[in-house]
């Protein structure tokens, strides 16, 4: 019987080449497969994200309709981090004892917001100004917007500065500027003082917005508002000639709706003249809502927001400060403007928290009485908003309309 035949020594030689590589394949095989699944959920996500804004895009999803949402996360920044709230803003520090408002996020029905993104924003305004032009509400919502850029920029790179009726926030290392202008009604009025303007008999002069509008010339972005000042609940006073401060004025009465209705005008008007659609970018933001009685979402009739800590579930909730005439003022003169203007819709949103106003955890303009410390309703403020709080909101609802119009 033959034995079986020896192997060659080539033969033998491949055979411990064949054993040698083989493991070395596949792990290099392994790898390969690694990196191209990688590669493929990479540019599948990429493909996904886009796809989906196409398709919120075509669908028209509209950001300003949704519903609040617990986030466990709480704020984009505490209240401590940020030195340039005013003291009228900050709850916490006057002694607010529930946090609940705080971890509200808005989530629209048909898409979610992007995150709120402070490089982007600064790298955007690099050697350029950012404008909130309007009343108190404005200036919660640009103190909001320092206050959700400040925490990237070394403590000697930012200062904040007041001139008069302008504030100005400058990021040095950005040739940044972020600015607050003083201007209730835009026009000209009898309460332009940036300090003492706490007057109850208001007028404005028709056809003036140039008065302050020298002042907001140059901008890049312009945030404008103004509601609140125009709701006197009588004929509003229009000055035609002279000054505020003659014993007899030229004036005439007009409506609330057709006063407001000379302002949006003038507004669009001042915009078409002195800003660059292909340049700079316009907003308005909408009225934002009080919650003077609680009557509205069935309290009690001698209530307001004072001592509430949840917001309003009813989704077709509207309450009676808010003005509905207005907001068709607001709709009629946009309609037919040519103008290119973003609106800022912010009430509808807002309304439902009543628990997000400052109430009496603020610093007080008089020394209270004893009647009012008493009865906290008296004094409590439902027009203004903590900070942090809902008017983040508001500035991560302009970041996506900032960049993913």
């Amino acid at each position: 019987m033959k034995s079986p035949p020896s192997s060659s020594p080539s033969s033998s030689l491949l055979l411990r080449k064949t054993r040698l590589i083989s493991p070395f394949l596949f792990t290099l095989l392994a790898f390969i497969l690694f990196i191209a699944v990688i590669l493929y959920s990479e540019v599948f996500s990429q493909c996904h994200t886009k796809l989906s804004r196409i398709r919120e895009r075509e669908e028209g999803c509209d950001v300003f309709k949704g519903r609040w949402v617990w986030e466990k996360g709480g704020p984009l920044y505490e209240e401590y981090e940020c030195p340039y709230i005013q003291p009228q803003l900050t709850c916490q520090q006057h002694g607010r004892p529930d946090k609940d408002y705080l971890h509200w996020r808005w989530q629209p029905h048909a898409c979610s917001l992007p995150s709120f993104n402070a490089t982007l924003v600064l790298e955007s305004l690099r050697g350029k100004r950012m404008l909130f032009v309007g009343d108190s509400l404005n200036r919660g919502q640009f103190v909001s917007m320092v206050c959700l850029l400040q925490r990237i920029i070394p403590e000697n790179a930012k200062s904040m500065e007041t001139f008069g009726s302008l504030t100005v926030f400058t990021a040095k290392d950005y040739n940044a500027k972020i600015e607050y202008y003083w201007a209730p009604f835009l026009l000209e009025s009898n309460a332009d003082d940036a300090v003492i303007h706490r007057i109850t008999d208001r007028i404005v002069r028709k056809g003036s917005i140039n008065k302050h509008g020298k002042n907001w010339k140059g901008a890049d972005i312009i945030v404008f508002n103004t509601y609140l000042w125009w709701m006197t609940g009588m004929p509003f006073k229009i000055l035609q000639k002279g000054s505020f401060k003659d014993d007899v004025k030229d004036m005439i009465e007009v409506s609330t709706e057709d006063a407001y209705r000379m302002a949006m005008k003038s507004m669009l008007r001042w915009v078409k003249r002195n800003m660059d659609p292909k340049k700079n970018r316009v907003f308005f933001t909408s009225m934002s809502p009080s919650h003077h009685k609680s009557i509205d979402w069935g309290g009690k009739p001698d209530r307001n927001c004072y001592n509430e800590t949840t917001k309003i579930e009813d989704p077709s909730y509207w309450g009676s400060d808010s003005s509905k005439s207005v907001m068709q003022v607001i709709g009629e003169v946009f309609s037919k403007s040519e103008v290119p203007i973003m609106f800022l819709n912010i009430t509808q949103l807002s309304s439902y928290r009543k628990d997000a106003h400052t109430s009496i955890y603020k610093k007080q303009w008089n020394p209270l009485t004893p009647e009012q410390l008493a009865n906290p309703v008296s004094y409590a403020d439902c027009t203004h908003w903590c900070l942090p709080g809902l008017q983040d909101t508001w500035n991560e609802l302009l970041f996506a309309k900032l960049f993913y119009p």
